[in-house]
């Protein structure tokens, strides 16, 4: 009873990420672009837990009525994709059909992102760019590129969702692990720091924030073309 209640208690958790998502998208209907990323961090953060207590407390035996990975997704779309399309969308980094085309590109590929089965790797990895909108787009707010590069490197990740390139999971791919977690945990803190600050242009908490998202972008490439070597 006491595992059922524990794993019951996992679902509530993932599902307060849509509370969040809603909490972020009012901030983004007002332009209140540090305090919508600040939300969206915190649900990404929320994302990071619920898994590895998904598994530990055997979410699908021991409360199976409610369906974790449904759940999960559902919020990963909101959090991911959706929210961060319409930051993009609403925001000064792009103008007049700039705009509707990131966002049909983003919002088209992502949903069949989402329903691909194939989405995973045997080592737990993404097989194509699993759709870290959020993350891209955060970046982008720190960044402030211009236009043409916006539009490329959007349509370079969403067309990347669809090759057979690994990205790593920072929690479940097992190789480099100790280096991809706190470099993860490391991304958190350098968006959390942008936000706060709003991401003002002299913050050193954009430096942070490219050099983290460069490793998380290309440590699963990285891997394909460097061997693992074999034990024993």
């Amino acid at each position: 009873m006491v595992l059922n209640s524990k794993a019951l208690l996992v679902h509530f958790l993932t599902a307060s990420g849509a509370v969040f998502a809603m909490l972020a998208l009012l901030a983004a209907t007002e332009a209140k672009w540090d305090l919508m990323f600040l939300w969206l961090v915190v649900a990404f953060a929320v994302d990071g837990v619920d898994g590895p207590l998904a598994r530990r407390y055997m979410v699908w035996d021991n409360a199976p009525r409610f369906d974790g990975v449904l759940l999960d997704l559902i919020i990963d779309y909101l959090t991911y994709v959706f929210i961060p399309a319409f930051a993009l969308f609403k925001s000064d980094l792009l103008a007049g059909w700039t705009g509707w085309v990131v966002i049909i590109i983003i919002t088209y590929a992502s949903a069949l992102y989402f329903a691909d089965t194939n989405m995973k790797t045997k080592d737990n990895s993404f097989s194509g760019f699993p759709g870290c909108w959020q993350m891209a787009v955060l970046v982008m707010f720190a960044v402030q590129p211009p236009v043409w590069l916006i539009l490329i490197l959007v349509t370079a990740l969403s067309v990347a969702m669809f090759l057979p390139l690994k990205f790593i999971h920072p929690v479940r791919t097992e190789r480099w692990r100790a280096l991809s977690l706190p470099v993860a945990f490391a991304w958190t803190f350098f968006a959390g720091w942008a936000a706060w600050v709003d991401f003002h242009p002299e913050s050193w908490a954009h430096w942070g924030l490219v050099l983290t998202s460069f490793y998380l972008l290309f440590a699963g490439i990285a891997q394909q073309l460097i061997p693992q070597r074999t034990r024993g």
